[in-house]
């Protein structure tokens, strides 16, 4: 039985042909990070697979050969940009930017999803590509490797949240920890639940009064004072 990820999709293509995947579309928190690699299809870390197949250690394991045996870069689009531009196009700028700091121009891009970016390149999108295709496969894990890493180092700078763990995603930890600690600079508002939650927390906080046994919730009114009779 073939593998699942392998090279097949990609010998229709001229070479060097670079592999094209992001990650972090859906974090509450963070930046997202596209890589972008080509292979040397006659040397190359065996296991490639799509990232999220990968254990840690593995995924880890590979992308330290990864990046000693191929041309690759990593392009990253800022909490700021992902809320002025929305994730979409954050997620195509950052694609965009992996290819670019390639430094040289490939003759074809394959791009993991439904769409490429808007650039004057020749490329074709693979849904689901990167469990298809080795070279998009490859792309993957490096952005999910330097992505987890960076989401590493902001868990030191901001505590509390887990991301150490739950790499920004909205797991009951991380939602728990925004309630409790409120939201920082590195979470994107432009997100529906994190509007949400800083929308909640800027309610007032209601007062009840005690309302005693015997007591009437009608409105006290002062009595009217009798007109004095001239």
């Amino acid at each position: 039985m073939p593998r699942r990820c392998n090279f097949r999709l990609e010998l229709d293509f001229p070479q060097p042909l670079a592999g094209v995947d992001e990650a972090g579309c859906a974090p509450l928190a963070g930046p997202v990070v596209a890589g972008a690699c080509i292979l040397n299809r006659d040397k190359f870390p065996r296991g490639i697979d799509d990232s999220k197949n990968l254990p840690l250690e593995k995924r880890e394991a590979i992308y330290a050969k990864l990046v000693k045996c191929s041309a690759w870069a990593v392009g990253i689009a800022s909490v700021e940009e992902i809320d002025e531009i929305n994730i979409y196009w954050a997620r195509m700028l950052a694609m965009s930017r992996a290819v670019e700091a390639l430094g040289f121009d490939p003759a074809w891009v394959l791009v993991d999803g439904n769409a490429t970016p808007r650039w004057q390149r020749p490329s074709k999108a693979i849904v689901n590509g990167d469990a298809k295709c080795r070279s998009i496969a490859a792309a993957s894990i490096i952005a999910k490797v330097t992505r987890d890493r960076i989401m590493l180092d902001h868990a030191r700078d901001y505590p509390g949240y887990g991301w150490e763990h739950n790499r920004g995603y909205p797991t009951p930890e991380h939602r728990r920890a925004i309630n409790d600690l409120g939201l920082t600079p590195l979470h994107r508002r432009s997100f529906g639940l994190v509007r949400e939650i800083e929308a909640r927390k800027a309610q007032p906080e209601l007062v009840f009064e005690r309302i005693e046994a015997g007591e009437s919730f009608a409105p006290h009114h002062q009595p009217l004072s009798p007109t004095p009779i001239s």
